[in-house]
């Protein structure tokens, strides 16, 4: 008897599986109107709906943070370093807090550059007018004078702006780290001339006023900060677009971001201007590029790249393509690249000019790498 009720059970079971598998009538409608639902249903706003308004202070001092002497990020009356979680089970309201402070960093790494590393705000095109679009950059006094060297910054995408390496390093750890500050200052103490190129700052937005943001609410049906995201994302990509047409090259926009497309146009005088090419865990590919057999045999000799790796500092590391040595930066963080090899890259440098300036072949390390490539 136990056995036939149990056999039972799961009899009724297995039915009521197959009849929900099979889905009756109203089954079916009762899923169409959930997925109606859920498609009405915007997530960003629910997230907003208990969250405290997304007004933050426009100074480090308004968020009670200031950098030591250490050039740490820490709480004026703490001590403590940056809390993300500031508010808990509010994770979108945490992290416009965090971008509204990177935005401030952004403009305190600018002032110094120009205070600490007396550097000049450049705006380029140096002959644009009020009502087209531009940039800015920072060079040293001597910076296109300079008979003898120049050192030129540029950062990776994303977020960080001229004189930046990472955002998450300025805030979490110090200024040393997260900034490029001390390249700078160590390229003026050995006779360099400095540009800090920006190129993620390729735009400058001009704000709606109040006016502009009511009429513009008044012609749609769109929920207006939608409406706003849409306008800036469009405004966004016109600037960019009529900033390189006029600017740069008749090429695509991804085309003239590449350096070599540089070198393809004109291999000679990039040859002979630039010495070495230092990169920190770039993922660039020569093979997307119509680069001739010279300009890769250029890369071999010339340039050299610093990749996260668990290997100690400057272990050789092997790659599959061909187009520069790679070597460890001492660090299997990718953001930490730039500085954990700082003083590796400066040596490269020196022995890079010395090379030159002594028609020496280059060193035996970027040697051997090439011979082994050749023969991969």
């Amino acid at each position: 008897m136990y056995i036939y009720l149990s056999i039972l059970n799961l009899l009724t079971v297995g039915i009521m599986m197959a009849q929900l598998q099979q889905g009756g009538p109203d089954e079916k409608e009762k899923t169409t109107a959930l997925k109606d639902l859920l498609s009405r249903i915007d997530l960003d706003e629910l997230m907003k709906k208990d969250e405290p308004p997304l007004e933050f202070p426009d100074t480090l001092e308004g968020f009670e943070y200031v950098f030591n002497e250490k050039g740490q990020l820490r709480h004026i009356k703490t001590g403590e370093p940056f809390v993300f979680n500031y508010r808990e089970d509010l994770h979108r309201w945490n992290q416009k807090r965090y971008e509204a402070l990177g935005e401030i960093i952004t403009k305190y790494v600018y002032e110094l550059l120009q205070k600490e590393c007396h550097l000049k705000k450049v705006t380029l095109p140096v002959d644009a007018t009020e009502s087209e679009p531009k940039s800015f950059i920072f060079m040293s006094e001597d910076a296109l004078t300079n008979p003898d060297k120049l050192l030129v910054l540029i950062h990776g995408n994303g977020v960080v702006r001229a004189g930046q390496w990472a955002r998450r390093l300025i805030i979490n750890e110090d200024l040393d780290s997260g900034t490029q500050i001390p390249y700078i200052k160590r390229a003026v103490e050995e006779g360099y001339g400095v540009i800090v190129l920006n190129p993620n700052e390729n735009y400058i937005e001009v704000e709606k006023t109040k006016a502009q943001v009511q009429l513009s609410s008044d012609s749609s049906d769109e929920p207006a900060e939608k409406r706003e995201r849409k306008d800036k994302i469009q405004k966004e990509t016109k600037k960019r677009r009529d900033f390189y047409e006029k600017y740069r090259n008749p090429q695509k926009e991804k085309e003239t971001m590449q350096m070599y497309i540089r070198m393809i146009q004109r291999e000679a005088e990039v040859k002979n201007k630039v010495t070495a090419v230092a990169l920190t865990d770039s993922v660039h590919n020569v093979w997307h590029q119509e680069v001739g057999k010279t300009i890769r045999e250029w890369m071999r000799e010339n340039c050299c790249n610093w990749v996260s790796s668990s290997e100690p500092l400057d272990t050789s590391v092997e790659s599959m393509l061909p187009d520069c040595p790679r070597v460890s930066a001492g660090t299997e963080r990718h953001e930490l690249t730039s500085w954990k090899s700082f003083p590796s890259i400066f040596k490269f440098f020196s022995e890079a000019v010395e090379a030159k300036n002594s028609s020496v072949k280059p060193t035996p390390t970027r040697r051997s790498n090439r011979i082994k490539y050749e023969e991969l």
